[in-house]
This record gives structure tokens, sequence and C-alpha cells, in this order.
């Protein structure tokens, strides 16, 4: 129970960040703790207490399928970190460009601006 209370609280700090903050880094930051805490949750659901690993050898058959973890959502989270470090690092790269262009960070700034 304490992880999903951890997991919406995430979210919620994440979602505040993307939608009222001004500056392009804190918004990116902001993505980056909202899809961290999509990754808590979806590991949270695979958890199994006193589980074992997912490799079927010989000392486990008979229990395999009730004491096993499933493996599912630990492949789709390591999917989703790999394109989540790339979505962050494009996000950083068009800040850098947007500061060099306009000379400020700040979004309502930027809107304003023609360029």
């Amino acid at each position: 129970m304490f992880v999903y209370i951890t997991v919406m609280l995430l979210a919620l700090v994440g979602i505040y960040a993307l939608l009222l903050k001004e500056n392009l880094i804190k918004k990116i930051i902001g993505l980056a703790i909202f899809s961290n805490s999509i990754h808590l949750f979806l590991i949270s659901l695979g958890y199994r207490k006193g589980g074992i690993a997912a490799i079927m050898q010989k000392a486990n058959v008979g229990y395999f399928s009730l004491a096993a973890v499933d493996p599912l959502p630990q492949a789709m989270v390591l999917t989703s970190i790999v394109i989540n470090l790339s979505v962050t690092a494009v996000a950083l790269s068009l800040a850098i460009h947007t500061y060099r262009k306009f000379g400020t960070l700040d979004s309502k700034k930027i809107r304003g601006l023609n360029g």
C-alpha cells in the first residue's frame, strides 16, 4: 500500500511540474519524475513476496507457477527506461537550442517572441 501512495505522490509532483512550472528544465525534470513513478508502479505490480526468479529449473518445477515473479513488467520497465533516457536527452537538447535562440527558458516569454 505504501508503494502505491508513493507512486501517486510522485505522479502528482511530475504532473504539477509539467503543467504549472514555466522553466523548460523544470518541465523536463517533471516529465522524468512522472515516468519514474510509472516505472515504480509497473515494478510493484510484478512483485510477489517470497517470489523466485522466473527461471525454471528441475528443483522448482512443482511450484514454479505459484512462486515465480512475473518478468513482463520488468522487461517493460527496462524498455521504458531506455525510451525515457532518449526522450530526456532530446528534450534537453531542444532546451539548449531554445536558450541559444531566444536567450530564455521561460515558456511564457518564448511564446511571445517571434524569431
